[in-house]
C-alpha cells in the first residue's frame, strides 16, 4: 500500500536537494512533489542573482531548478532533472503557489480546497493537511513523497538529512 511522507523545508533549495537525493536513491519522478508559494520560489532567484522573470520551463531539460521562475508551466528539478509537470495556481487565502510533481494535478482539482484539499485527496488527514497548508502560507516549502511501505523510512531519512522538519508519514 502506498504511503505519503511529508516534510517542510525553509527554502526551495533544500527541497530540491532532497528531491535530487530521493531520485538518486531510486525514487521515481512521479513519486516526488514540491509545493511552495510563488514568492518563496522567486526569492531563491534573487538570492542567486538570477533574473526573477526566468521561467520554470528551463527545468529538467536544461538542468534548471524550481527557483528559476514561475511564470509558465513546464518541467522543473535540480541538477538531476527531477520533476515534471509544474503548475502555477492561485489558492484562496494563500495566493499564487507553484506545485511540481503529481501533487500538481491534485491541487489543480482542489483549488477551492487549497493545499489541504489536495493533500486530503492523497489520503492525508484534514487536520494535517491544514497544518501543512499553513506552512506553505508562511513561505515554507512542502515536499511529499508517495512510495511503498518498504521505502518510507528511506524517504523520511532523506528529507530530514536535507533539512526537513515536521516529517510525517500517512
Amino acid at each position: 500500500m502506498a504511503k505519503t511522507v511529508l516534510g517542510v523545508f525553509d527554502s526551495v533549495d533544500q527541497a530540491e536537494r532532497a528531491a535530487d537525493e530521493l531520485q538518486r536513491k531510486a525514487f521515481k519522478r512521479d513519486e516526488i512533489s514540491i509545493v511552495a508559494k510563488e514568492s518563496s520560489a522567486k526569492g531563491g532567484d534573487r538570492e542567486r542573482g538570477r533574473d526573477k522573470d526566468q521561467t520554470l520551463t528551463q527545468g529538467v531539460t536544461t538542468g534548471g531548478t524550481l527557483t528559476q521562475g514561475v511564470s509558465t508551466g513546464g518541467a522543473i528539478g535540480g541538477a538531476a532533472g527531477l520533476l515534471a509537470g509544474v503548475g502555477a495556481l492561485a489558492v484562496p487565502g494563500i495566493g499564487p503557489i507553484v506545485a511540481a510533481g503529481p501533487i500538481a494535478a491534485a491541487l489543480t482539482g482542489a483549488v477551492t480546497g487549497g493545499v489541504a484539499g489536495g493533500l486530503i485527496d492523497w489520503g492525508i488527514p484534514e487536520e494535517t493537511g491544514r497544518r501543512y497548508e499553513e506552512k506553505v502560507r508562511e513561505g515554507k516549502v512542502v515536499t511529499a513523497v508517495r512510495t511503498d511501505d518498504n521505502k518510507v523510512k528511506d524517504a523520511a531519512d532523506i528529507l530530514r538529512r536535507n533539512g526537513a522538519s515536521d516529517v510525517e508519514t500517512h
